[in-house]
């Protein structure tokens, strides 16, 4: 089998550049591999171009043999991986390294032969290898990323809100909202987002990408999408904490509503206060949002909660510990106190015994190389630990659902208060 498929990594390269054209049949299997139409060629230049900035690696699996007639050429990938680094929030502002991987396609006749397996796991080697102790996903499939050792971090979930008179934030402004040029966002949106990022566990720090649809530069066609509208929140002393963009879906949409392309905001009053906006907008009656939070303070703040219809609630981003020493030495943990981790792994990567002792929020961890009948207080799937690290699953829950096993008697709550977080795990960033 091995001798019919060739892995080749190469990064983005510019326009004109050896190997440019290796990266265009790259994206338009991406885009093959999850049903888009065609890219034309000024969408996958601007891709491209996006991709050099994030410094992504692009791994390909390639026919060796000839190609049946007529099907595809050779040349287009029947298997698509991708690769970046960006910092991870690990919560109380700590940031660690951690490998992100996305555009994970396998060819329909080609499924079941190994390929997504081999890139997987030689990638999480190399990140390894590299000195990295997380790797990070969003799933397509929620059912094929447990076997390699990834487990749900955070969630998010799509809101409609009703914007009539029902509508009432119960919160005395303290900064300003107004109107901006949908363009301004190229050089704000990264500053806001930076604020954003250093607060909240989960956030993982974005790809250019981000700004250019923020600011309505880059549509779902790849083309500007003068449709979209920006406000921005200035706080009490004057700087811009906090942005929404936005986009009317067209009098022949009932209720009348805005989507939110994006909302930014780094302090509470700020994302209160655009809120406001939000339901301020004249002839709109509702809003809706993709990527609202699960523990939402919108709800609370709201003098009719039932205004936020919530729906599809869902996992959004995955984490795969690959180094457990390095990943949990890297945490502040707001409760001391020692467990005994047994970590199985079906990769091999992680597995082992260790002793986690906290003192003054700081943790030791010792491997136990011949742990003794009964020492570990929790044994769990590498997938589990990387579930309960940033406190968003907890370890009871998963107790309950035979996911971990408990030998000490309280040993899963004194999990649960030794791995909470400052506030609840949210992620802004699809990758």
């Amino acid at each position: 089998m091995a001798d019919k498929y060739e892995i080749r990594r190469f990064r983005a390269t510019e326009k004109g550049a050896p190997g440019y054209e290796q990266g265009t049949d790259w994206i338009q299997a991406v885009g093959f591999g999850f049903h888009d139409t065609r890219r034309n060629d000024d969408y996958v230049d601007e891709t491209m171009a996006m991709y050099r900035v994030d410094g992504r690696e692009l791994t390909g699996v390639y026919q060796t043999g000839e190609v049946a007639p007529h099907s595809l050429e050779a040349a287009i990938p029947v298997a698509t991986f991708g690769t970046l680094r960006k910092n991870l929030n690990i919560g109380f502002g700590r940031q660690l390294p951690t490998r992100l991987v996305t555009a994970v396609t396998v060819r329909t006749p080609h499924r079941r032969r190994g390929l997504l397996r081999r890139m997987m796991s030689a990638d999480l080697n190399r990140a390894r290898a590299d000195g990295l102790a997380m790797a990070a996903l969003t799933a397509s499939e929620a059912s094929i990323y447990e076997r390699f050792g990834y487990g749900v971090a955070s969630f998010e979930r799509t809101v409609k809100v009703d914007t009539t008179a029902r509508f009432n934030v119960r919160h005395q402004p303290v900064g300003a909202v107004e109107i901006a040029d949908r363009k301004v966002l190229l050089e704000l949106a990264p500053q806001v987002f930076a604020k954003v990022h250093h607060l909240t566990p989960g956030s993982i720090d974005r790809q250019d990408y981000y700004r250019h649809r923020a600011a309505g530069e880059f549509g779902r066609d790849g083309k500007p999408d003068d449709a979209v509208k920006v406000a921005l929140h200035y706080g009490p002393g004057g700087e811009v904490d906090g942005y929404v963009s936005y986009k009317f879906l067209g009098w022949d949409s009932r209720p009348y509503t805005m989507e939110i392309v994006d909302l930014v905001a780094a302090t509470a009053d700020a994302y209160l206060e655009l809120w406001q906006f939000l339901g301020n907008i004249d002839l709109v009656e509702r809003v809706t949002w993709e990527e609202a939070p699960l523990d939402d303070p919108l709800t609370w703040a709201l003098s009719d909660s039932r205004c936020i219809e919530s729906s599809d609630s869902r996992d959004m981003l995955w984490l795969r510990i690959l180094d457990v020493p390095r990943a949990l030495a890297a945490r502040h943990f707001p409760a001391d106190g020692r467990l005994v981790l047994e970590v199985t792994d079906p990769l091999g990567l992680a597995a082992g015994t260790f002793a986690l002792n906290i003192t003054d929020g700081e943790a030791v961890v010792d491997a136990v190389p011949e742990p003794a009948p009964g020492e570990a207080d929790l044994t769990l799937d590498v997938s589990a630990l990387s579930s309960i690290y940033l406190g968003a699953v907890c370890p009871v829950t998963l107790t309950a659902a035979g996911r971990i096993r408990e030998h000490t008697a309280g040993a899963a709550l004194n999990a649960r208060l030794m791995f909470a977080v400052e506030r609840s795990p949210h992620c802004l960033t699809h990758f």
